[in-house]
């Protein structure tokens, strides 16, 4: 007769591949950790794993102790910066891990990005086909949205990594799978259609939002956004708008090369070092209060 389960009994961890397939679908965040080498005396073997989230979850493990504490710090660095380390730690005769063991060795460890940055465009016109080629040179993972079959198709974007034609925009934002990690950019055809992705794309998870037009385009939109009631709570440090290094280019494929080169610095963590072009943070969130308190004032005399 079988027992019965164990309600005590914890759950197992998942698999480490099987998890890693998962994240890189997901688009999330993460880095692993593979001990590359070892000598003499060590807690961690060769071929042993950790993954790391930038959520903080860790699966498996690399010897434990110290070491260990010291290669998921590095990680989340790796995890911010894209760059892969390679790490040398030598163990001298120091208790490692909860066993207390005394170690005396080398353990030679690689950590490497495992998460392929999602970008997703909307609008499937002309500068968004030079935008997805040029980034998907550049390490992006591709996902191009459009209301026009005829416009968002594999043979127009053959290097995107998922092509979506809707009936409308919103047909589209069913299918997508917006996650912190994930790139957004904004390139219609219109206003109406530019406020509505926008919309959308401020109320995701999304770390990086894109939209590209004038400064004025902008201000605009933000205006009708917060006069509609749709920026309350709404962390506009993520939308950079109009997006785009200034490197004074015009054509289709130089707004595309611009803004890529955005995308680059921002992943790596080196936008600061450049010029942009978007509003700053202040002026976005004055539109925005401004709009509020305009919305405040005709509640009360509609009242």
């Amino acid at each position: 007769m079988p027992m019965p389960d164990n309600p005590q009994t914890p759950a197992p961890e998942p698999d480490l591949f099987e998890e890693i397939a998962r994240l890189r679908a997901a688009g999330e965040p993460a880095a692993l950790a593979t001990v590359i080498g070892t000598k003499g005396s060590t807690p961690g073997k060769e071929t042993m794993r950790v993954l790391v989230q930038a959520a903080g979850r860790v699966l498996g493990t690399v010897g434990g102790g110290c070491m260990e504490a010291d290669v998921i710090d590095a990680a989340h660095d790796v995890i911010r910066d894209g760059a892969p380390k390679r790490l040398t730690f030598r163990l001298t005769e120091n208790a490692t891990g909860e066993s207390g063991l005394m170690c005396g060795g080398e353990v030679e460890v690689f950590i490497e990005p495992l998460t392929v940055p999602q970008l997703m465009l909307f609008g499937a016109g002309h500068v968004s086909k030079d935008i997805s080629a040029i980034a998907t040179k550049a390490g992006f993972r591709v996902t191009v949205t459009d209301d026009r079959a005829a416009f968002a198709s594999a043979e127009r974007f053959p290097e995107a990594a998922t092509v979506i034609a809707g009936d409308t925009f919103e047909d589209c934002f069913r299918r997508l799978a917006v996650t912190p990690g994930s790139y957004l950019i904004v390139v219609t055809r219109g206003h109406n259609m530019d406020r509505q992705c926008l919309d959308f794309a401020l109320h995701t998870k999304a770390g990086y939002i894109g939209l590209i037009g004038s400064k004025v385009k902008i201000r605009n939109l933000l205006t009708r956004l917060g006069t509609d009631g749709r920026l309350e709570g709404v962390d506009l440090d993520r939308l950079h708008a109009p997006i785009g290094l200034d490197l004074g280019g015009g054509t289709h494929g130089e707004i595309a090369v611009a803004v890529v080169a955005e995308l680059i610095a921002h992943r790596r963590g080196h936008l600061d070092r450049h010029a942009p072009k978007r509003l700053a943070g202040e002026e976005m969130r004055t539109l925005a209060a401004r709009a509020a308190t305009r919305n405040a004032q005709a509640d009360r005399s509609g009242a």
